[in-house]
């Protein structure tokens, strides 16, 4: 490809998310309330019915290789800033999080899926340890708390002289944000998600799991 993308040749994620996951988090969402209502029994089968191979199937390949997903050369993107003028990368603090958590309506930014935050798996795993499975290799994992796994996007990469303000940063799910790695937005194809406004809806990325 000669030269810059058009603006209309972007995308808004590496992939769209399949339909599966939809009904994961309508399954989760469902099992929280049975939880809240202590219908663990219940709660319990639908956290394993939300744990679909097809989310697994769709989701491996995105994340396992950033570079597969390159649309443009590299000397066409943003070029590397020298370390000794990067801005210190930093991860938002939990202050910081739930304000993007908030922000972003617990949500991608770039695709839209629903997402949840570690805390949240973790106290769930911690009351339903046979079914939130959260194994050490990736096929020991549950695949919809896996491809739901909350992230915190830069943007603009560090390396690309990106920065820590909340701004720069958005909420992402697993899938877009470690397809897309290191490479900016335009190097992988993808718009700016800030230029369309965040989702907005009931999901509450299952916080109130925590809160009951």
């Amino acid at each position: 490809m000669v030269g810059r993308l058009l603006v209309s040749q972007f995308r808004t994620c590496i992939s769209e998310p399949v339909p599966q996951i939809l009904d994961a988090a309508r399954y989760l969402d469902a099992a929280v309330t049975a939880h809240l209502q202590g219908k663990r029994g219940l709660a319990e089968e639908l956290i394993r019915a939300a744990d679909m191979p097809e989310i697994y199937s769709w989701l491996k390949p995105i994340w396992a290789k950033s570079e597969a997903h390159l649309v443009a050369p590299l000397k066409h993107g943003q070029l590397a800033v020298p370390k000794e003028l990067r801005v210190k990368a930093r991860m938002p603090t939990t202050e910081e999080k739930l304000k993007i958590h908030q922000r972003d309506g617990y949500s991608c930014r770039f695709c839209g899926m629903p997402v949840i935050r570690p805390e949240v798996r973790v106290g769930m795993a911690r009351t339903y340890p046979a079914t939130v499975r959260w194994g050490r290799r990736e096929a020991e994992q549950h695949s919809a708390f896996q491809a739901m796994w909350a992230q915190y996007d830069h943007v603009v990469p560090h390396a690309k002289g990106g920065t820590n303000d909340l701004e720069n940063i958005v909420l992402a799910c697993a899938a877009c944000n470690f397809g897309r790695g290191g490479y900016s937005l335009e190097e992988v194809g993808v718009s700016d998600p800030r230029e369309r406004s965040a989702s907005r809806g009931s999901w509450d990325g299952l916080e109130r799991f925590l809160r009951g």
